[in-house]
């Protein structure tokens, strides 16, 4: 029994019980041990974990430096146990992230987007209104993909609007209204997804034609499919529009929504960070930096001297 891939396990299940998920971690850390057991070694060393950790040759370097700490917090832990394990130097790959501006989707880009996704054949006929749905929720919701695609049934509540995210980012539950054409626009989903298959064995909300819940790898795969079709995107072009500029679209949306409408946005961000279901507010407040129109109406309210009575 390989040892190393032992305390793995060990390590990852101490982990996961204080809350933590640790999903990238696990894939890392086993990637890691399947690499070790090709060198033929079962100890932790610095040249090894650095070879390792560059070994994606295609992966921006920053990524690297991400596989490296990974590692390096997991070498520490294993220490106590095996006096063998060198743990990595800090610096050994210092490339640092450099944040990618995201793409903001106009009307006429999600329009087409969503024409093109109701057009995808399927032998039963959904897969088109699926993609077309959920893209659409998307636009007017701002959910991460793997919040939309974590949807049951019993979290979309028709009646009175609101979504029940489950088991989001950091583990939270929240409860996310939306309007009522979105409403109808699920409950059109619904009715097909159902007609077409009325003894549907799982709660899922977005099902894929095999009757499974869709996964983020075949929305991303669909979705990569349509933006090149409609011509965001080349055949090789890298990067591109991606799932999750969805999320920044709605949120630059909503804020000059507000600076237009003349309202206070900096008492607002509050609202918007819980909508969009940030931990920190600084996360959602470097969406104003996004785009040069946010960043146009933002100095336009500095330089703009209040008026009326004090507070």
């Amino acid at each position: 029994m390989n040892l190393l891939r032992l305390a793995v396990d060990d390590y990852l299940a101490t982990r996961r019980a204080l809350g933590f998920k640790l999903e990238g971690v696990g894939f890392a850390l086993r990637s890691f041990v399947a690499f070790a057991e090709q060198e033929g070694t079962e100890v932790i060393t610095s040249k090894l974990a650095l070879r390792w950790a560059a070994a994606p040759t295609q992966a921006q370097p920053h990524r690297w430096t991400v596989r490296l700490g990974i590692l390096r917090r997991f070498a520490r832990h294993h220490q106590a146990t095996d006096s063998r394990t060198e743990v990595p130097p800090e610096g050994l790959l210092p490339h640092s992230y450099h944040r990618r501006a995201p793409y903001i989707y106009s009307d006429d880009d999600i329009e087409r987007l969503l024409a093109a996704a109701g057009t995808l054949s399927s032998s039963h006929g959904l897969r088109g209104r699926t993609y077309a749905t959920l893209f659409g929720l998307l636009t007017v919701t701002g959910l991460r993909i793997s919040e939309a695609l974590g949807l049951d049934r019993e979290d979309i509540d028709l009646r009175t609007g609101v979504l029940t995210i489950r088991h989001a980012k950091f583990g939270k539950t929240r409860y996310v209204p939306i309007h009522r054409t979105t409403c109808d626009a699920l409950g059109r989903y619904a009715r097909n997804r159902d007609r077409i298959f009325p003894t549907l064995k799982i709660p899922a909300w977005f099902v894929s034609e095999q009757c499974v819940r869709i996964t983020k790898g075949t929305a991303e795969r669909t979705f990569h499919l349509l933006v090149r079709k409609i011509g965001l995107r080349g055949l090789s072009d890298r990067p591109g529009p991606r799932l999750h500029d969805f999320r920044h679209s709605f949120a630059v949306r909503t804020l000059l929504s507000w600076y237009r409408a003349g309202l206070d946005v900096e008492r607002k961000m509050a609202h918007l960070s819980t909508y969009l279901g940030h931990v920190e507010i600084r996360d959602t407040y470097w969406y104003i930096s996004a785009t040069p129109e946010l960043l146009y109406w933002a100095a336009r309210r500095v330089d703009t001297p209040k008026t009326g009575g004090g507070e």
